[in-house]
């Protein structure tokens, strides 16, 4: 890309948090992104000139409050404000950006990492939310050495990857991000038992969705202990184990359903769901609007595309 307004556009429709355009040095202006998906994690790989660039509160996005971003730097120096803190990055380094707050970045011309993980498998409370967010996360030893070495080369290396062993990688990559925030906290408690078994089993099912035999009983074999002492460490949560199986199956199919050309019943079937008329009712109780919809509007919106292009042919 050779504009800044067209690189802007580019990771907007890459669904990377938006960003407004500030100030970029020289008339030569080349930049290049490379998005790739690993299970419920998005990584894209940037390069950019030397220049800055922002987001305000107008640029915040509804789709963004359910996402924390990590940003890497790979090659040269990046500053990024946030919150009353500013993070001085060089290789290695990382920062943790909340997406729907204001940021600001100027750099050098770099090579960068965004990774966009959902809040939901991070769990980060809102007070520890706030102590990091812009705040440098030092690459070069510790857990955050271990979290940037894996980042580094893992966007043009994500080919050959079942659904399952997706989900089970990109399970072991947002674990080690929670240790590496966990270490810049300096945490020296512990969380209560039943917080952190409940976290190891969120991490179990996640790793597991398209598990077709996976229920509360496997998932109770599986951590050494009844189903009655199970449903009884979900009480008080907002859904059941059952519960919140069902429901991140389901966001796998909706994700999979707004960018795919295979059948609802294909995509059901991929995500434990064998039988298609109660996976259709259960996907219209949970959105609000049919599987086939969004399938037929994402295959409108790819004709519409397909067009566009060939009439440009054309010209």
């Amino acid at each position: 890309m050779n504009s800044a307004d067209a690189f802007l556009e580019t990771l907007a429709a890459s669904s990377l948090p938006p960003l407004r355009g500030g100030r970029h040095s020289g008339d030569d202006f080349r930049a290049e992104v490379v998005t790739r998906d690993l299970g419920p994690l998005r990584l894209a790989e940037l390069v950019t000139p030397e220049g800055e660039c922002f987001r305000d509160a107008r640029s915040a996005r509804d789709a963004d409050s359910e996402l924390w971003q990590i940003e890497l730097v790979m090659q040269g120096r990046v500053r990024a404000e946030q919150g009353g803190s500013t993070a001085v990055l060089g290789p290695a380094d990382l920062v943790l950006i909340d997406p729907v707050r204001p940021v600001r970045f100027a750099s050098t011309a770099t090579r960068h990492v965004t990774m966009l993980v959902p809040r939901r498998l991070l769990r980060l409370g809102p007070d520890d939310a706030a102590r990091l967010a812009g705040v440098r996360i030092r690459g070069d030893r510790g857990p955050g050495a271990l979290v940037s070495s894996l980042a580094r080369n893992v966007v043009r290396s994500l080919d050959g990857f079942r659904a399952n062993e997706a989900d089970r990688s990109a399970a072991a990559v947002i674990e080690l991000i929670a240790v590496a925030l966990s270490a810049q906290l300096g945490h020296s408690r512990r969380p209560a038992a039943d917080e952190a078994l409940r976290n190891r089993i969120f991490g179990f099912i996640e790793a597991r969705l398209s598990d077709r035999d996976l229920t509360p009983a496997k998932v109770a074999a599986a951590h050494h202990m009844s189903v009655r002492r199970l449903h009884k460490l979900f009480e008080g949560q907002p859904l059941t184990v059952a519960a919140l199986i069902r429901r991140q199956r389901l966001e796998r199919c909706r994700v999979d359903l707004a960018g795919t050309d295979r059948t609802v019943a294909a995509v059901a079937a991929g995500w434990g769901f064998t039988d298609p008329a109660h996976f259709s009712r259960l996907f219209k109780a949970t959105y609000g609007y049919n599987a086939a919809a969004l399938m037929s509007n994402n295959r409108a919106q790819m004709i519409n595309a397909s067009a566009g292009r060939s009439a440009e042919d054309g010209d």
